[in-house]
């Protein structure tokens, strides 16, 4: 029997642009980061009328729209969404959609096109690309284009469904311009249920469990698929005595204060002698990129959501699950293998930790400085970094106590995400202190932020390591080439920079006057620019400690 379909006559009539935000609104959407453009009046004049409900940032370019989005996203688990003009403005927002790509993290981009009439023609319209679309579906996990304004309010659903849905990641909707204006009899579309998550396989998880069970020296290794399984990632450690080693985004999956709690530099020295590798949620890149090697006789029981990853990397074990779905199953099984708890690499994992310790305490000045950060920093508090010396040795040396709080770009290392990144960060998460770290070069990708932070007062604490360089490039190029290009800078007065746009800003000389700055301006909760002058010929590579095979 057919199902009944509501007349249109008695549908309410929305534009475009109301149906979208009718989706957002449906979908718990309380920000969105968007520059205005002609393409999408209409969209921003919806958000207008609703903004009681759903707030605007406007941010100061198209890329940092996607990166305040990402960092909502990162801190919270829920969507980040911004809007950016067609063409032109979506190409600058790439970087943004690329990193959340890579961090698998729920970002949806709502952009426009050339009118409808005008779509596909090639007649050189306003920001026309051959095929926008295309682009936009290599950036994203699942994106389309909205052909018909009685459409939006279902692909709003899809959009988030897909967004949600197995291994997280960005979407995108596109809409011509005049859609975003036009109005029609528009249905309502509830959300959609989410994707179904795989149930782990009893027969994988014995199988894993009896390899765990039997293991010597078991190691456990974290990823962004494990940021939800904090809790059975612990209980599995501690019951088998494994060592977690994290790198970037896995960090604080374990609290660094654990005894089995491992960055990438600690974690090598008890490599060699592992026997079984539990990989959750992880693509396996410290093994296979960071330390590029296996012992011999190694086996492996991998966790993860994505089939795809399987076929990456093979291991003896594959179980695809949900991070915390398929560690809880496991933790179940291996109890019932072996009921008590053993101490298993305990001493090992404490000597590994102390041992690094000593070797990352040489690379000052920057560790003296993340120290300060750290002590600065409450341990609820975010800490966002940057491709810059300060930013990889917290790596390594800064203590993270929880899942979400150490926010990165993961493996894309974009350069100048981290100042945009963080403030939508604290937007998305106004009780907690962020503080952000930038190289002088990075820092000014994005400097134009501060006029953001400023008119919204956003509280971030953002701290600029000005060594007129860029630093990491120019170390590389002197050791190999014997000479430098392109990486050394000039730079505004920081100071005066920040200023100019009313945001309190300071000259810090010492790690103890950085703890001091950083703890003041936490209290005072407005924005802050913390410039913290650094010779460049007197900061140590530590490379060494985070790609501990050579580069």
């Amino acid at each position: 029997m057919p199902v009944a379909t509501p007349d249109a006559a008695i549908l309410p009539l929305r534009t475009g642009g109301e149906a979208l935000v009718d989706g957002l609104l449906a979908h718990g959407v309380d920000t969105v980061f968007a520059l205005p453009g002609v393409q999408t009046y209409g969209l921003l004049d919806a958000l207008k009328r609703a903004e009681d409900r759903i707030r605007v940032v406007t941010p100061r370019h198209e890329q940092s729209c996607a990166y305040m989005a990402l960092g909502y996203a990162l801190a919270t688990g829920r969507a980040g969404v911004f809007s950016v003009v067609p063409g032109p403005g979506l190409m600058n927002a790439s970087a943004g959609l690329l990193t959340a790509l890579g961090r698998d993290a729920p970002v949806l981009c709502l952009t426009g096109e050339v009118p409808s009439a005008w779509l596909g023609r090639g007649r050189g319209h306003l920001h026309e690309m051959a095929d926008q679309l295309a682009v936009l579906r290599q950036l994203t996990k699942w994106s389309a284009l909205i052909e018909d304004p009685r459409a939006a309010p279902s692909l709003v659903a899809q959009a988030f469904q897909q967004m949600l849905g197995g291994r997280r990641g960005p979407v995108g909707l596109e809409m011509p311009w005049d859609h975003f204006t036009r109005r029609v009899p528009c249905e309502p579309v509830a959300p959609l249920p989410p994707l179904p998550r795989p149930v782990p396989d009893p027969a994988a998880i014995r199988e894993a469990a009896r390899l765990l069970a039997g293991a010597r020296a078991p190691m456990i290794m974290v990823g962004g698929g494990a940021l939800e399984a904090a809790a059975p990632v612990q209980a599995l450690a501690e019951h088998v005595g494994a060592p977690v080693v994290a790198f970037r985004v896995g960090l604080g999956i374990l609290d660094s204060d654990h005894e089995l709690a491992h960055t990438i530099a600690s974690g090598h020295a008890l490599w060699r002698d592992t026997d079984v590798l539990v990989a959750i949620g992880t693509r396996l890149e410290i093994p296979d990129l960071r330390w590029r090697s296996r012992p011999a006789g190694l086996r492996t029981i991998r966790i993860d959501i994505d089939p795809r990853e399987f076929v990456r990397v093979s291991s003896d074990v594959e179980v695809l699950a949900d991070g915390a779905d398929g560690t809880r199953a496991l933790l179940e099984a291996v109890v019932r293998e072996e009921p008590r708890p053993r101490a298993g690499r305990r001493d090992a994992s404490r000597a590994a930790r102390q041992q690094s310790a000593e070797a990352v305490a040489g690379l000052r000045p920057q560790v003296e400085f993340v120290r300060a950060i750290g002590a600065a920093l409450p341990r609820d508090g975010y800490f966002v970094d940057e491709m810059c010396q300060v930013g990889y040795t917290a790596w390594l040396a800064l203590p993270v106590h929880a899942p979400r709080r150490f926010v990165t770009s993961g493996y894309q290392g974009t350069l100048g995400y981290g100042y945009p990144t963080a403030l939508g960060v604290k937007v998305a998460d106004p009780d907690r202190p962020v503080v952000s770290v930038s190289g002088d070069g990075g820092f000014l990708f994005a400097c134009a932020e501060l006029a953001t932070a400023a008119q919204y007062q956003i509280g971030v604490v953002a701290v600029v390591f000005d060594n007129a360089a860029f630093g990491n490039v120019r170390r590389d190029q002197q050791s190999t080439f014997g000479r430098v290009i392109g990486s050394d800078l000039v730079n505004p007065d920081f100071v005066r920079l920040g200023e100019s746009f009313g945001v309190r800003s300071e000259r810090v000389d010492t790690p103890a006057e950085l703890e001091r700055a950083v703890r003041e301006a936490l209290a005072r909760r407005g924005p802050t620019l913390l410039v913290v002058p650094v010779a460049r010929d007197v900061e140590p590579s530590p490379w060494d400690l985070i790609l501990p095979t050579g580069r």
